[in-house]
This record gives C-alpha cells, structure tokens and sequence, in this order.
C-alpha cells in the first residue's frame, strides 16, 4: 500500500557552498555597526574574556569605530552595482563555476561568515533543493582559526538544528595547491608588464592574527610563509618579503607588519614596491583600502617612488581553474 499523506522530500542532489569572510550590507552606520557585531562577537575571532570583552565590545568600540569603518568601506564601495567588492567577486565566482561545473545533480552556491547571504539561510536554502550531500569551500587559502575555522563551526551549529543532515565534506587550505601558486604567479607577471617600472621588492601582505594565537599552535603563520616561498621560487630577479596586515588592539600581532615595513623601506634604500594579496581570495576593503589607498599613501609619505598592488584573484579565469579544481577533487 503507497503512503499518500508522506511530505514530499527532495533528495539525491549535492550542493557546493563557497564561503567567503562577510560585508556589510551597505556603508550605513547601522549596517557597519550591525556587521562588526557578528564579526568581533566571535570568540575564534577575539579569544579573550567574554564577559570584559562584551562591555568593551558594546560601550566603545561599536559606538566609535562603525564610522572609521564607514569612511574605509565607501572609498571602495562598488556604486553602480551598490555591493562591496568583496560579495560582487564572490557571486562571480560562484556564477563562473556554476557555467562549467553545475548539472542537475549538482548545485553551486556561495555564503559569507558574516552578514549576508548567512551560512545557515545558504544550507537551509540547498537542502529544500534536495541536497543530501554537502561540500563547503572556504575562501580562506591559508587555514586559520579565526577564518577557516569559525567557518566549520557555523556550518556544524547549523547541522545540529537540522533533523535530517545532509552528509558533510569540507574542503581543507590549499595555500600549496599548485594551481592556486600558479595563479598567484601569473598575477604577478601580468601586473609586472602593465607597470613602466621594476620593483626592488614584492611584498607579500596577509591579514594578521595575535602572536598569541601563533604561539598557541594556529599553523596559519607557516602557511602563509610557505605560500611566499612557493611564489618566490618562479622569481629569480626580485625578492619577496612576508608582512602581516590589518591588526586591531594593543597586544602584538604577527610581524613584520605591512604598514611599517611600507614606512621604512624609502630609508632603506627600497623605492619601487609592488604588493600582493595572497591570502584574499577577492578584492575587498583590506586590499584596496588598506594596502592600494594607505599602504600607496604611507609608502609615498615616507620617500617611496613608486607603488602598485596586485589585485586579488578575484573572478579571472585562473582563479575559477582553481576553485573548480577543489570541488572537483571533493565530489
């Protein structure tokens, strides 16, 4: 006898969500301030006293910095598409995989950590279209805890809610991945042709992390130093030097730091300098703000001659090689 009333339940599709770090849904106050919550309410993020660092949290720093961050985030808010650069890119890449890889058996997808579109509403979203296979890519080359982690944390809270979990598969760092250095390499020589210049040095700039998470075994240090050396080793004629970008707080973070490396190289003897991104899957406030506006800025200040950034992999076809590739490894 066939069961008439059983709800109707899809199934047998596998589902593939890229994630990337998050945006604010727009450069309004709220909006950033709303953004900045979720992001430094994260304890992988900031691993220090919940209980202090809510009060410091809530009293200062989300009545105070929403307006720097503001200021930061429309220098390079993308108006006519009314998006930031960072969710434009990230449903590009999505829209280029889903052109080669999607079928009717698979379905690409993309979330942000923070802000929207959430991880949660993204699995939700894949699984009422039959997907009882997951495959989550984090945008994040080099792991970390504060990255690549915090994603598999909200990925398995979301899990825990679900009465029916879709079997789960996620994509480990790549910061070796032949592809990916490949990439990153061929960025770099098509940027070298566009300039009428020749750089002393390449400075490779990745986000950073509190020493202390280094010192408590976080790897993501020794990644990102073996993604320069791998990059380093397809150039003879000039160096590439490791800094570290984007610290917040008082206490140390991973050194040399970029700005201050930038601040001192003139004196150096250092004029020419080109920068790249490595650990930037898309082109965002931290690359374009923070290194191609204050970094070019700091650099000229201090007596530097000339500047320019590399940008991010972002949608071009080498990066969408790579991205295919994993999925395609993990189905």
């Amino acid at each position: 006898m066939i069961e008439t009333n059983h709800p109707l339940i899809k199934f047998g599709k596998t589902g593939v969500l890229i994630i990337n770090l998050g945006t604010p849904d727009s450069t309004n106050w709220f909006d950033i301030r709303k953004y900045l919550k979720e992001f430094l309410s994260d304890r992988r993020v900031i691993e220090v006293n919940p209980i202090i660092w809510k009060i410091i949290l809530n009293l200062f720093i989300l009545n105070f910095r929403p307006s720097k961050t503001a200021k930061a985030y429309k220098k390079i808010w993308m108006k006519e598409e009314n998006i930031s650069p960072l969710l434009y890119f990230t449903k590009r890449q999505k829209e280029e995989i889903s052109k080669s890889l999607a079928n009717e058996k698979l379905i690409i997808d993309f979330a942000m950590r923070y802000g929207n579109p959430s991880i949660k509403n993204k699995i939700s979203k894949l699984q009422e279209q039959g997907c009882d296979n997951l495959i989550i890519l984090p945008l994040y080359p080099q792991y970390a805890a504060a990255t690549t982690a915090t994603v598999c944390d909200e990925v398995y809270r979301t899990l825990m809610k679900m009465r029916w979990q879709p079997s789960l598969k996620i994509i480990p760092h790549y910061e070796s991945d032949p592809i990916y250095i490949e990439a990153l390499v061929k960025s770099i020589n098509k940027k070298l042709d566009e300039i009428n210049w020749k750089p002393d040095l390449i400075i490779a700039s990745y986000h950073g992390i509190p020493k202390k998470y280094f010192d408590e075994g976080d790897p993501y240090h020794c990644y990102c130093h073996k993604t320069t050396r791998l990059i380093s080793e397809k150039f003879n004629s000039v160096k590439i030097k490791t800094t570290f970008q984007s610290r917040f707080g008082p206490q140390e973070w991973l050194q040399p730091y970029t700005d201050k490396t930038l601040e001192s190289l003139p004196n150096e003897g250092i004029k020419n300098v080109l920068t790249i991104c490595p650990g930037f899957s898309s082109d965002c406030v931290e690359t374009l703000e923070e290194i191609l506006i204050q970094g070019k800025e700091t650099f000229l200040n201090s007596g530097g001659k000339n500047f320019d950034m590399v940008p991010c992999l972002n949608d071009n076809d080498d990066h969408i090689n790579l991205l295919k590739s994993l999925i395609e490894k993990n189905i």
